[in-house]
């Protein structure tokens, strides 16, 4: 039997997933050893670097540029996307 789940959840759940990705992403760029749970200093920079994209994220993105997205604008990007999602639940919720 499949287990009922509410949308909200999932989507936050997915947030953090990407959220843990970033962190792992930018340790990686930094040249830290590979951790599968980032720590408190890693997810401070995943924070300032989604804080960062929000400012200026869909300049870096726009699709005549000539420069590709990377790994890391790629999954911030996603996660930036998950984000808007969880706020039209939540404003659909409110209504």
């Amino acid at each position: 039997m499949s287990r009922y789940s509410d949308e909200y959840d999932v989507l936050t759940e997915l947030a953090q997933q990407l959220r843990l990705a970033i962190a792992r992403r930018l340790a990686l760029e930094a040249g830290l050893p590979d951790r599968s749970a980032p720590g408190e200093e890693q997810l401070a920079a995943a924070d300032a670097a989604i804080a960062a994209w929000a400012e200026t994220g869909e300049e870096q993105l726009d699709p005549a540029a000539f420069r590709p997205a990377g790994p890391l604008q790629r999954l911030l990007a996603d996660y930036t996307g998950i984000v808007a999602r969880i706020e039209d639940v939540l404003d659909r919720r409110l209504s």
